[in-house]
């Protein structure tokens, strides 16, 4: 750094610390190093400081400041996003704002079925307030430990259960965000019917913190869920998995809440690289699927229901062996056959990642397509694909195959994803599910979108964001 540089960035230094205490800003490298990468390790970046607010007035009087100076803003929440859409660049010129200090549940009204949680609020935490007043909050994902509910918001998150609930966007009722300039829009109203104008609040969710800084949320509660049946089944392929689901739905009165699909490699990896999984079935199969019915009322029998619709399923060749978690325990292990996945992925080597989405209809035909053209254009790649088919959207990963040199498979990375991600669109489908844009996918956002949907975002970006502070470089240029 030069002596020039060392000096504004001194310079910074003392004005956030008119308007932050001490503790409040980091700067010392081992307290800032955890938030320069990102979640999976694709992207390193320097910061000029750290900063961790209580406050609302604090993140207000930081987004002021970084705007009147033209100083990168760069919103940081659980640190689990999959796109690098929380890490600043490598300039050492932007603030991180780490939001994990704002983690208060501010109110919870189980009348109207609602809540109000600061953006720092652990997933977890939310969901375990509504269930203290006999509620449920469906938002669930494998980082609900850990991830925060500004994140979930910022991105749009979407998770297991959004066939039943949708994805986080059709959770909320209100928000709050700091804008560009500092200003607060302050929209936290937990009302159902609100036909005021332009629904300004649904611009921040799934924008990455590019047009405001998301601080506080009233959020959609639900019943408690008090009756379930979960199975798992091996199915005679993606076909019939779709079939089955249109089975459960109708059988069931809709109450499927979770249908996940899952191949035969995602059962050999899991029981090979995590601990306590084991193959629920006596033999191996192509294709499975773990389903779930949930109801509010305790005495409805989601069971009888699931094993009946299974019974004629598997009389009709759709599915081809079954078993039912008779208690907690089992429910929880066949889950964490799914949930462990991608932890096993990344333990048995190099892979390729794809989060994409077709109609429920198409998901059978995209897989037999993509799956050929992955078997004639890489054959030292193995097909890892699974996801949550009840809502078309499938992660079509690729895993480096056994003796495979990894630099080569992972040289290929462009070409396949490119080959991938034109069946997609050719299909009418999204290159990025629920996993949002962040820095890895702005290439992909501009050769997918349409003009005039580029047009209008970077129309709105334009209005709220004028100086361009907010999280530069994710999801517009």
């Amino acid at each position: 750094m030069s002596t020039l540089d060392a000096k504004a960035s001194a310079d910074r230094h003392r004005a956030l610390a008119e308007i932050l205490d001490p503790d409040e800003i980091l700067t010392a490298p081992p307290d800032i190093a955890p938030f320069l990468t990102d979640h999976r390790n694709l992207y390193h970046g320097r910061a000029l400081a750290v900063v961790v607010p209580r406050t609302v007035e604090q993140v207000s009087r930081v987004a002021r400041f970084c705007n009147i100076n033209r100083i990168g803003l760069v919103p940081h929440g659980g640190n689990t996003g999959y796109c690098g859409g929380a890490t600043p660049d490598d300039s050492a010129e932007q603030v991180v704002i780490s939001m994990r200090r704002l983690n208060h549940i501010r109110n919870v009204d189980p009348l109207n079925y609602s809540l109000v949680a600061e953006a720092g609020c652990i997933l977890a935490d939310v969901q375990r307030a509504a269930d203290d007043v006999e509620r449920f909050f469906p938002l669930s994902l494998g980082s609900e430990g850990t991830c925060q509910i500004g994140g979930n918001l910022s991105t749009n998150a979407g998770g297991l259960s959004v066939l039943r609930y949708g994805m986080m966007r059709d959770l909320v009722l209100g928000l709050e965000v700091v804008l560009a300039d500092g200003r607060v829009f302050s929209s936290l109203s937990a009302l159902r019917k609100d036909n005021t104008g332009y629904d300004i609040k649904s611009l921040f969710l799934g924008a990455e913190g590019t047009l405001g800084i998301i601080t506080a949320a009233s959020v959609k509660l639900f019943p408690k869920v008090r009756a379930s049946a979960t199975a798992f089944a091996a199915v005679r392929d993606v076909r019939s998995a779709v079939d089955l689901l249109a089975r459960l739905r109708e059988a069931s009165g809709d109450r499927v809440s979770s249908f996940e699909l899952m191949p035969r490699i995602g059962i050999d990896l899991t029981t090979r690289h995590i601990p306590g999984v084991t193959d629920p079935l006596q033999k191996p199969y192509a294709w499975y699927v773990l389903c779930e019915l949930t109801s509010a009322r305790g005495t409805d029998p989601l069971e009888v229901v699931m094993e009946e619709a299974l019974t004629s399923a598997l009389e009709d060749s759709l599915v081809l062996d079954a078993v039912l978690s008779r208690n907690e325990r089992e429910r929880a292990a066949l889950w964490k056959i799914r949930e462990t996945i991608p932890e096993a992925q990344r333990m048995d080597g190099a892979s390729l990642k794809h989060d994409i989405s077709v109609s429920i209809t198409a998901i059978p035909e995209f897989v037999e397509q993509a799956s050929s053209w992955v078997e004639a254009n890489v054959p030292d790649g193995r097909l890892v694909v699974y996801g949550h088919v009840g809502d078309g959207n499938l992660h079509f990963n690729l895993n480096q195959a056994p003796a495979s040199d990894r630099d080569t498979f992972l040289a290929r990375e462009p070409v396949i994803k490119r080959a991938l991600h034109d069946l997609v669109h050719e299909f009418g489908g999204s290159f990025s599910a629920e996993h949002g844009i962040g820095k890895l996918k702005v290439e992909e956002l501009e050769r997918y979108a349409s003009p005039v949907e580029l047009d209008l975002m970077r129309a709105v970006k334009q209005a709220l964001d004028p100086n361009g502070v907010l999280n530069p470089g994710k999801v517009l240029r």
